[in-house]
């Protein structure tokens, strides 16, 4: 079965990280699919092989995607993501990954392929589980502390005055998930990349 992708948004499941930084790839998802409903049909598909809450949209090209929210918690994220891609034999090119970002700042967004995992422990796993850092990624920034030593209280911690960023950051990150779907990744990534340095 051709498959357009597989985006995964990375989180911790459990309601006491629903508002948490770390769980900004569960809050763009979760968004984008209320989005789309509307005009598609977002189906739930049974993925308890691949530890993951799937679900599957069908656009008008009949080419579906697939759209994962991990159940391993963060640092085994790669758990969900390499059986996931085996199962619908699709290459790293296919996934995107969106995470929370401390190297760039609240309100900024950026799509990359490739990379280190700059200390996520969600793009480690990955990574580790793929034997490639060959994979595309839309970071969402929530910029560092101001001391280094508190970055798991950080990520873990609610949005704080960086509120009204993150939420533009999300809906500029929906918009950027509909633009690589609609017209390929090469193209969104330059137009993703470029609208937000101009900003």
């Amino acid at each position: 079965m051709e498959i357009g992708g597989i985006i995964v948004g990375l989180g911790n499941p459990g309601s006491q990280y629903i508002n948490t930084k770390h769980n900004i790839g569960f809050l763009v998802l979760e968004q984008f699919l209320e989005e789309l409903a509307p005009k598609y049909r977002v189906e739930q598909v049974s993925a308890s092989k691949f530890s993951c809450v799937l679900f599957k949209v069908v656009f008008e090209n009949n080419i579906p995607w697939f759209f994962a929210f991990p159940q391993t918690f963060m640092n085994l994220s790669g758990e969900c993501v390499q059986p996931l891609l085996a199962w619908y034999k699709a290459e790293p090119e296919k996934l995107i990954v969106v995470h929370d970002e401390l190297d760039l700042s609240p309100g900024r967004i950026q799509l990359k392929k490739g990379g280190g995992a700059a200390g996520h422990n969600g793009l480690k796993s990955i990574s580790q589980r793929l034997s490639t850092q060959d994979y595309y990624r839309l970071r969402i920034g929530i910029g560092r502390p101001q001391d280094s030593a508190n970055l798991s209280s950080w990520v873990l911690g609610g949005f704080g005055e960086n509120k009204e960023l993150i939420s533009q950051s999300q809906d500029d990150a929906c918009k950027g998930l509909k633009n690589i779907i609609q017209n390929g990744l090469t193209k969104s990534m330059n137009e993703i990349n470029m609208r937000k340095k101009k900003d």
